[in-house]
């Protein structure tokens, strides 16, 4: 006998929800949560038991946009980001107010690399409801990524006059200082971000990278090594400790530090960059870095 559409989705949503990890696309039968644009493929929430349990979920309710979005957010978390629009479309014509399927939708749309689809999606769910962070801070992130620093400062802001204690803003409005060349109020909200959410690791690469521009090698040391013990697999982190610790005088850590970049990003300049002046005997540079 078929479970009720609630049990099944309560059953699907908790395997979900064991796999998928803090950061990652998430979402429940009645409520979202969204991610960064580069949240990566998942196998684990793609798995054929995953997305079985959620198709079921839509056999059991097939005009429930709740089941939909769910379903999208596992395919979207897999990388099956065509069959992830499907889903959200399907959620959007049934129920043309779930701001939660736009903005999960404009999610996709950023990893597709259509800012103007994610845009409109965004504002969309902020139509219906202006109060909701996740889209703010995805359609200032899309404002960020065009270089439309000023519409994305009044979503960031916005964020943190909702929620003083979002996180994810303060570490986006601090990305905007620090590209306006405004290092101390980048700084400063780096420092927010990192005190509201001591398990990001986004934070502490970008204010470890500020540090280095600034000449403090001790400081940005301290803390891509912080945010490498989140996610030793950063290759942007292990470049620029390679940089920190090359001018500090430690070359044999930084030589390892480089390989490690190297390593996970082939392709990272700054990594190879200092290889080659290890190799060479050259001194250490001291230039601004980009953390991405």
């Amino acid at each position: 006998m078929l479970q009720s559409a609630t049990t099944l989705c309560s059953t699907a949503l908790l395997r979900i929800l064991a796999v998928f990890a803090i950061g990652a696309l998430l979402a429940a039968c009645q409520t979202s949560r969204v991610g960064y644009p580069n949240t990566p493929v998942d196998k684990a929430v793609g798995s054929a038991a995953n997305l079985n349990s959620l198709s079921q979920v839509v056999e059991a309710a097939p005009q429930d946009p709740n089941a939909y979005n769910t379903r999208g957010i596992a395919y979207a978390k897999a990388g099956r980001l065509d069959d992830a629009l499907v889903d959200f479309n399907t959620a959007l014509q049934i129920n043309p107010r779930s701001y939660q399927a736009y903005a999960n939708r404009a999610l996709v749309y950023r990893r597709l690399n259509k800012p103007q689809e994610a845009l409109a999606d965004y504002t969309s769910a902020l139509l219906i409801n202006k109060d909701y962070t996740v889209a703010l801070n995805g359609r200032g992130n899309t404002y960020r990524s065009l270089g439309q620093y000023n519409a994305a400062l009044r979503d960031f802001n916005a964020v943190i006059r909702l929620n003083s204690g979002d996180a994810r803003a303060y570490h986006n409005r601090g990305l905007i200082y620090q590209a306006q060349g405004l290092d101390q109020a980048a700084l400063n909200d780096f420092s927010s971000a990192i005190g509201y959410n001591s398990r990001a690791y986004s934070p502490l690469l970008a204010r470890g990278v500020l540090y280095l521009k600034r000449g403090d090698a001790k400081s940005a040391l301290k803390d891509l090594n912080a945010a490498l013990a989140l996610n030793s697999r950063l290759a942007p982190a292990w470049a620029n400790k390679g940089l920190a610790e090359e001018q500090l005088g430690e070359r044999k850590n930084a030589r390892k530090s480089y390989n490690r970049a190297v390593g996970y990003d082939r392709s990272n300049q700054i990594a190879r960059d200092g290889l080659a002046r290890l190799n060479q005997g050259r001194p250490a540079v001291q230039v601004e870095r980009d953390a991405s």
